[in-house]
Order: C-alpha cells, then sequence, then structure tokens
C-alpha cells in the first residue's frame, strides 16, 4: 500500500490536492492510488508466469538453463531483500494514526498543526529497543526509542526521542565510544541486547555523566510492561517559535492513557524465552481488537532568556527539568489506530530525522542534538540507498514539494522539462520562487563571535545530582529494584576493578545505594572520594532547589483503568461456573480480558454439565504472560489443578510477580503453598498480603469482588509483598 498520493512529476507542481480531513480519509485516498491487484502471477515485468515451482531445465533430469528470466529475477530479488539494519534502534514495531491537539498554541508557535484544536495530523510511530539486532528479544533490560512523524500541512516533523527523558552523554562526539561500548564485544560477539558486561561499564566508570542515565535505565523504566504503558520525551530543549518572532525553549513529553507500568526483572527475562515478540505483539493485537492506544502530548516551556533561572545547563542532554518547577502543560492527544501493512516497506524504511521541523519548531545548541543533526542524514544514505529515501512512501510528505532536485538512486518522481536550476528563464522564469512576504517568522539572528573551542561550559559539570533527585523519588520498592539491577549487571563484569569503579561512582550518588551494590559483589566498601580526579571526573558541587520529585517514579502514578489487562483463569473439569461467568461479565466490561487456562485444549466440564471452551495451555502461555490470575471454586476442579505441577507453578510464579489473585472458595486451596487459605472464613477477607484476595462465591453478585478486584489490579503490581524472593518459582 502505498503512504502518500501517487504525483506525477510533484516537484513541479504548485499545488496538491488538499490534505485529507482525518486518518480514515487519508487511508481511503491512499488506497485509491494503490495499483489493482493482478487476477494471475506475474514476474516484476508483468510477465505472466505459468508455473512458479519448476525452472526451466533441458529435460526433466537436464541441468538448469540460464535463460530462465524468472528464476533469475526471483532469486536476485531474495538475495537483495535485506538492507542494513540500523546501527542503533534496529529491533522495533510501527503503527499508523493521528494527533490531535486540545487547544491552540498560537502563543508560543507557529506550527501549524499546533494552530487549530481538532486538525488532525497522521501520524506513523515507531517504537523500539536501542542495543539489541533485529534479532533480539523484546523485553531486555534497555532505553527504547520512541519516534512519532507528524505528516503536516506544510512537511514532515520528526519528534524522535526515547521512554526516558535524558540521555547517557552531553556530547555527539562521544556517542560511537557509546555504542561501541554498548555492543557485543568485537572478538566474541557477545552479549546480545544487553549492557551486563565488561566494555559498558568500564565507560560507564571512566565518563561519569553517564551516572543519571544509568539510574533510569537500571530502574523499572528499562523493562516497560508494554509500549502502550510507556512515557516518551524528546530528551533534547528544542525551541517553540510564534508568528512575532518570540522564542521559548520546549521540552516535549508523551504521557501514555494507560499508565506506566513495567516488568518484573525475573519476569521479563522469562518472557524473553517464552515470547521474545512480546511488546510488538501486544502493540499488534491491541490495536487489531480496536483497543487504540493514546498518549497525551505534554510541553514544558521556558522563556528563551528565563533558561537561566534553572539550577542546570537547559542544553545538557544529561538533565531533565522536574516537572514540580516547571508543570507539563498537556496540548493534545495521539491515537495509534491502524498497525502496518507490510513490516519492510513501512516500519523497516521509515526513516526519521531530529532536524525534520517545520515552522515553528527549531531546534537548540545541544551538542548531542547538534551531532544527530547530521548523523541521521548520513545513516538513511546507507540503509536506503540514495538521497531519494524521502519518496519512500512511508517518508513521502503529503503536501506539495517544489525543488528543482532530480536524479540520485531510486529517484520516483518524474520531472518534466529542462531546467534543474534556479533562478531562470528557460522555464517560466517563475516556477518556486522564494516569496519573502510568506515566510514563516524566525528570531534574528545573532552574530557569533565565539572562538573555536573543544571544551563544555562549566554548566554541563555536574553529573551526579539529578542521579540523586531520581534515587530519592524511587519508592522503596522501586529502589529495590535498582539495587538489584546494578549488582546484576556488574555481577556479570569479570574484572573487580571495573566494579569497584563503578559502585564508587555511585556513591557520590547516595552512598547507601552504592553500598548495598557493593554487597554482593566481592569488592570493597565503596569510596565517596575515590572518583575524585579521574579522567572526566570535574569538581562541580550544585545545591538543588528539589529533593524530590514524584513525577520521576512510577509508582506514584499507577493509573485507575484495567482496559485491555489480561487476566488469567485457571480451569479443570468441574469448575464452578455461576460465578465464573458474572466475573468475566464484569471484567469484560471494564475491557480487561479474560482467557481460560486448563492443562489441555478443547474443553472443561462445569459442576452443571456444561462446556467452557479453553484459549490456553500452562505450557503455552505461562503467569508470565498474564496481569493477573482468577481462581475459581468447585472442588474437582480444585483438586485436580492441586496435583498439577504446572498450576502450582503458574500461581506461585504470579505471587512472585507482585501480581493479583482473586480465589474463590475453594480455589484458595491453590495458594495453600504460600500459607492461604479462606475455610475458617468464607466471607471476602482483607488479607495482610497485598494483592491476594480471598472471596465468597456468594458475594460475587452484589459486585464487591469485582470491585476489589479491579481495583487490586488498576495498582498494577504489589511490589512490597513480603518474602516474594524465598517463593520457588
Amino acid at each position: 500500500m502505498s503512504l502518500h498520493p501517487k504525483r506525477n512529476g510533484a516537484s513541479s507542481r504548485s499545488s496538491a490536492a488538499p490534505p485529507a480531513k482525518n486518518n480514515q480519509d487519508k487511508k481511503t485516498q491512499l488506497e485509491a492510488c494503490t495499483v489493482a491487484a493482478s487476477p494471475s502471477l506475474t514476474s516484476n515485468q508483468g510477465v505472466p508466469i505459468t508455473d512458479n515451482h519448476n525452472s526451466l531445465k533441458a529435460g526433466d533430469n537436464g541441468p538448469t538453463l540460464l535463460e530462465d528470466f524468472i528464476l533469475r529475477e526471483k532469486i536476485t530479488h531474495f538475495g537483495h531483500e535485506r538492507i542494513p539494519e540500523r546501527v542503533v534502534n534496529a529491533r522495533g514495531c510501527g503503527a499508523h494514526g493521528y494527533f490531535k491537539p486540545y487547544k491552540s498554541m498560537v502563543q508560543y508557535t507557529s506550527a501549524a498543526f499546533l494552530q487549530t484544536p481538532d486538525l488532525e495530523t497522521p501520524v506513523f510511530v515507531r517504537f523500539s529497543g536501542s542495543s539489541g539486532s533485529q534479532g533480539s528479544a523484546d523485553t531486555v533490560r534497555d532505553v527504547r526509542g520512541f519516534a512519532v512523524k507528524f505528516y503536516t500541512q506544510k512537511g514532515n516533523y520528526d519528534l524522535v526521542g526515547n521512554n526516558m527523558p535524558v540521555f547517557y552523554i552531553q556530547d555527539a562526539i562521544k556517542f560511537p565510544d557509546l555504542i561501541h561500548a554498548l555492543k557485543p564485544e568485537p572478538n566474541h560477539e557477545m552479549p546480545q541486547a544487553s549492557s551486563a558486561h565488561d566494555t559498558f561499564w568500564d565507560f560507564a566508570s571512566l565518563v561519569p555523566e553517564v551516572t543519571h542515565m544509568l539510574m533510569w535505565t537500571m530502574s523499572d523504566r528499562g523493562l516497560p510492561r508494554s509500549l502502550r504503558m510507556m512515557e516518551g520525551f524528546g530528551v533534547h530543549a528544542f525551541r517553540f517559535i510564534n508568528a512575532r518572532g518570540d522564542a521559548f525553549f520546549v521540552k516535549f513529553h508523551w504521557k501514555p492513557k494507560l499508565g506506566v507500568h513495567a516488568l518484573d526483572w525475573d519476569e521479563a527475562q522469562k518472557i524473553a524465552g517464552k515470547d521474545p515478540d512480546f511488546l510488538r505483539r501486544d502493540l499488534w493485537e491491541a490495536i487489531e481488537a480496536g483497543n487504540c492506544p493514546e498518549w497525551e502530548l505534554g510541553v514544558q516551556i521556558v522563556d528563551a532568556g528565563r533558561e537561566g533561572d534553572l539550577e542546570f545547563d537547559i542544553l545538557d542532554p544529561t538533565k531533565l527539568i522536574p516537572e514540580s518547577q516547571v508543570p507539563v502543560q498537556i496540548i493534545g492527544k495521539m491515537v495509534l489506530n491502524r498497525n502496518a501493512e507490510n513490516f519492510f516497506s513501512e516500519t523497516e524504511q521509515v526513516a526519521f530525522h531530529p532536524g525534520n521541523l517545520v515552522p515553528g519548531i527549531d531546534f537548540s545548541n545541544d551538542p548531542l542534538l547538534q551531532g544527530r543533526l547530521f548523523s541521521y542524514t548520513d545513516a538513511q544514505l546507507t540503509r536506503l540507498g540514495g538521497p531519494n529515501f524521502n519518496e519512500i512512501p512511508i517518508n513521502r510528505s503529503i503536501c506539495p514539494i517544489h525543488n528543482f532536485q532530480r536524479g540520485g538512486l531510486h529517484r520516483q518522481t518524474i520531472n518534466k522539462g529542462r531546467v534543474a536550476y534556479e533562478p531562470n528563464t528557460l522555464g517560466t522564469g517563475t516556477e518556486f520562487r522564494i516569496d519573502g512576504a510568506a515566510q514563516d517568522v524566525q528570531p534574528p539572528f545573532k552574530p557569533m563571535d565565539a572562538s573555536k573551542t573543544r571544551h563544555r561550559r562549566a554548566s554541563f559539570d555536574d553529573h551526579f545530582s539529578q542521579a540523586t533527585l531520581f534515587w530519592n523519588s524511587q519508592s522503596l520498592a522501586e529502589k529495590d529494584h535498582l539495587v538489584a539491577a546494578f549488582r546484576f549487571e556488574l555481577s556479570k563484569v569479570e574484572l573487580p576493578e571495573i566494579r569497584q569503579r563503578m559502585v564508587d561512582n555511585l556513591a557520590h550518588v547516595d552512598l547507601k545505594l552504592a553500598a548495598r551494590v557493593a554487597a554482593s559483589l566481592g569488592i570493597n566498601a565503596p569510596d565517596p572520594k575515590a572518583a575524585a580526579g579521574r579522567l572526566g571526573f570535574r569538581d562541580h558541587k550544585t545545591t538543588s532547589k528539589v529533593s524530590e520529585e514524584p513525577a520521576l517514579s512510577m509508582a506514584a502514578r499507577p493509573g485507575a483503568s484495567i482496559k485491555t489487562r489480561k487476566i488469567a483463569v485457571l480451569v479443570a473439569d468441574g469448575v464452578d461456573a455461576p460465578p465464573l461467568r458474572r466475573l468475566l461479565q464484569d471484567m469484560a466490561a471494564t475491557g480487561a480480558v479474560c482467557k481460560l487456562v486448563a492443562s489441555r485444549l478443547g474443553s472443561v466440564s462445569t459442576l452443571g454439565g456444561k462446556q467452557l471452551v479453553v484459549d490456553h495451555t500452562f505450557a503455552n502461555m505461562p503467569s508470565v504472560m498474564f496481569d493477573a490470575v482468577l481462581i475459581p471454586g468447585g472442588n474437582e476442579s480444585i483438586t485436580s489443578l492441586c496435583t498439577l505441577g504446572e498450576a502450582v507453578h503458574f500461581v506461585l510464579e504470579a505471587y512472585k510477580h507482585g501480581k493479583t489473585i482473586c480465589a474463590l472458595n475453594e480455589g484458595s486451596q491453590l495458594l495453600a503453598t504460600l500459607g492461604f487459605s479462606n475455610e475458617k472464613n468464607p466471607e471476602l477477607i482483607n488479607v495482610p498480603t497485598p494483592g491476594i484476595l480471598l472471596a465468597d462465591a456468594r458475594k460475587v453478585l452484589d459486585g464487591q469482588v469485582t470491585q476489589d478486584f479491579i481495583a487490586a489490579i488498576a495498582l498494577h503490581r504489589h511490589w512490597d509483598r513480603l518474602n516474594a524472593e524465598a517463593v520457588p518459582a
């Protein structure tokens, strides 16, 4: 399917069809431009193929003939179907949708797509892992790419960010070093999609500016439960410019409507083996089912000239603006409502660039962003075969293209006439002239009289205060996860001196954090002075105005909806059906997805003799694929499940990963290994362990069981469970 309208001689047209009113109209318009499917199989040249199973040979048992042009065409195409994968962010998935502003931003920017409320701008979004190859698993610990292409009426605008608001380094010249250290080690190409190895932590221990980003990556943010439950950030400071030429610094935020949620580390590793496509499958299935994910776009705006009021340099990409200092203004929403129809043509060939800006939005002097303005174009030239990658349908603008560029590999547009330069008199002499009166206003250029330098401003020297802010803002459970992540990663480092340097660096963030990490690594206690004087460490102290920031904790914003949450219902022959059916109805009404899991596919018999269709088995859909567990009653069913090791393990594992478990009547017997039983109290009781609900099936009809179950699932996970580490799962 072609993404954009086909244009004959588009670069010599002075007008184009008006933009589609909404995303569905756009899709209809695009589909009308595709070539009708041929009723018979043909070659790429349109020659009918009469036999697609046998090559042309000299006799039945003779050699294959070189003259078989159909064979040559197929084999040649096959041998050239793969293009170089992205150096970073190689493994990704994407979807189409639209963006719609809530209000006009005319006060801050002249960007056309932000001027009119309810104007729908088509978008394509690509989510990706950062460090792994195309064949790596979705659920590895990593920063995730979050790139949005807006097809606006004044050209394409790309907001190319991550699911974390900061980055590892301050200057683009260090990016190759960072990635070389992060990628598999070149002598043996291991480990894949993991930072748990010597070269990365050797680099990290010597470059203190990475510390803040390390805190984010080692936190639960590095293990998103779903791409639909993941924040996005523009990372850099950009600039809004309004029609008067007034400039404002702006930082972009994507806030998911489903809340921000994470996986447990043990769970993430198991999912990587059970379903390496877990995140992309989750996104695809949600959109196919009509559960279109939504994000709200927020901005933090700082008047140009007032950025000095902040306690850090706004051009430093390792820093964030605390929301308590500059609140996030919610200005619109994005909805993804259509999956890509061809992964290669759309998701793999989409080309993003942080320099693809529209009038009213400009870049800043952030030194990391400045380097990206070069590197993205250079990478696309290599991957997509030349300078015309903008003509690939997924990258093509919906507005008219007017210029005199011609030629190059894979040129799609057939330009008419003899003129390929400007100004000219051999054409009409008036094509595509610059109309000064129609130009979007930009702030006046400032003269640059600075001397050349390779130094950074002293304001970039503070590498630890925001890392400390992040640590202080985490809940107790989140801190435990962060410590465990550092322990796991550094335990994979073979050289003890690298482990020692790293925990000494962490002492600058928080001495207790460093001591907890060091405790299991067989090294000395952290020395908070050890880093002083080392290469890259400069003495810069700051007194932060903010000691804690609630917005930095995922636990502080669990959300209230359980829409699209997956609930496993454990059943066997003899299950008590009436209360189960009521609960299934109530869960479906909330948008949750309930699946019956049993020892075998087919059906199970209820107490009343009816049949319930089984969706999954314990083997093909383990507990790590679900968000919560429901165990209905029925003596025969529970007796059978209690003797089935897979069922017992299913429940133990769900408990270990902090998931909500609701057991009706005899269903509590399946929790006996964990010490729970409601035999003495058949009423719905408040169990001291969070997220464990033991309920009387007779109470299901009054709705209280449903309400408690929903409320517990909405909290996402119950990380504060006692003795979860002792559970044998």
